[in-house]
């Protein structure tokens, strides 16, 4: 039997199923009546996981961002996890929409979560180690306590638990 027992909590998205899923939403906008002259696109960004949609204004920015979150919630994805950003005017009488995936937790969202831990008094013990919490105890109860109270927190992500030794 283990000393010590853990998990870690992490905010991953899968961009192979997001990259699915805008093919999926560009199909629908295609086929669509009120947006078949919008020209909207949705490109995906792997590299910087960034997701930009365009269309001919912003009102149907917003309708093809609306295709877009209905489809990811569709397939189980993390809508908490997108940051919007504004409605600007493009080249060529067009709008775009910037949106942010946000994967792995950022520093300041662990160390709330930490404090959180702190502040209900478990006997767990929660390391920011590279994106995610790992969080270590000597009682399963304790971690699964934990769990819980991540999961009820107000952290503005989807969290995972993963890594169960």
């Amino acid at each position: 039997m283990p000393s010590d027992y853990s998990f870690d909590a992490v905010s991953d998205v899968d961009l192979n199923i997001v990259s699915e899923v805008i093919a999926v939403a560009v199909k629908e906008i295609t086929n669509r009546f009120d947006l078949k002259t919008a020209n909207a696109t949705i490109e995906l960004n792997v590299k910087d996981k960034k997701m930009i949609v365009r269309a001919s204004d912003e009102f149907k920015v917003e309708q093809v961002y609306d295709v877009l979150l209905t489809r990811m919630a569709k397939r189980g994805l993390p809508i908490k996890n997108l940051t919007k950003g504004k409605v600007e005017a493009a080249l060529g009488q067009t709008a775009r929409l910037e949106v942010v995936i946000q994967s792995g937790i950022p520093t300041d969202k662990a160390k709330k979560m930490q404090a959180a831990i702190k502040d209900a008094k478990l006997k767990v013990n929660a390391q920011i180690q590279d994106g995610q919490l790992r969080v270590s105890s000597k009682s399963k109860d304790e971690l699964q306590a934990t769990m819980n109270l991540l999961r009820q927190g107000s952290f503005e992500l989807d969290l995972q638990f993963k890594n169960f030794r």
